[in-house]
């Protein structure tokens, strides 16, 4: 519970909520299949802005003094802990956000016969999996970056860089399959087209490094 009042304050809380139901009313989608290319990279910016403080306002403060004192085992446990409360707030959100665009918008969706409830149960499941890996890919770096510049600014800046190369007609044409975004970029035609799922496996191996490495610079940048 302590973690829990530090890392999701009300003020995040209630911003990411504000942000999920704007996002909502003012993205236009036609068909329901686009709902998760609406949502996957706005939702991307509201991770890593979500949890790019999630140490360094430990260090803003002055905190940070204290944790030196603490094993390095239970300082990374409750980083750890922070994230993957954050993480699951976010996907919380992510999942209301893909209902709310059936509420407010009411896009043209397969059919109400069986077979179109089951592609869209499939579908939602399929963008469930893909946002999931987005969420923890992006605010894992932005904590990443945060910390090792020591400041919330540097991990919102570096990841917004890298935000607009991978998203976007040029990210897209170099990287392919292989891009951050390829969920967003896929062919909405073929649904049976899974290649994307390379860009999905390119964000877990990136986030496995930067918990491998998070320790190190914890470590090193207090």
């Amino acid at each position: 519970m302590r973690e829990m009042k530090i890392s999701l304050t009300f003020q995040k809380q209630a911003y990411a909520v504000f942000f999920a139901v704007i996002l909502s009313l003012v993205r236009g989608v036609t068909y329901s299949n686009e709902i998760g290319i609406a949502l996957e990279a706005p939702m991307a910016i509201l991770a890593f802005t979500f949890c790019a403080d999630t140490y360094v306002q430990e260090i803003a403060s002055k905190r940070s003094e204290i944790w030196r004192l603490c094993p390095m085992k239970k300082r990374m446990n409750s980083i750890y802990r922070r994230m993957v409360m954050q993480v699951m707030f976010l996907l919380a959100v992510a999942a209301a956000s893909y209902g709310l665009f059936f509420l407010f918008q009411n896009p043209s969706i397969y059919g109400m016969e069986q077979s179109g409830l089951k592609i869209e149960i499939c579908q939602f499941f399929v963008y469930f999996a893909a946002i999931a890996v987005t969420l923890g890919f992006w605010g894992l770096l932005s904590n990443l970056v945060s910390c090792l510049f020591r400041n919330m600014w540097a991990g919102i800046g570096g990841c917004m860089v890298l935000w607009l190369i991978t998203n976007s007609t040029i990210g897209d044409r170099i990287f392919g399959a292989w891009n951050l975004f390829s969920y967003s970029f896929r062919e909405l035609e073929d649904s049976s087209d899974f290649s994307w799922i390379y860009g999905k496996v390119v964000c877990i191996v990136i986030g496995i490094m930067a918990v491998a490495v998070l320790p190190k610079i914890i470590q090193k940048r207090g």
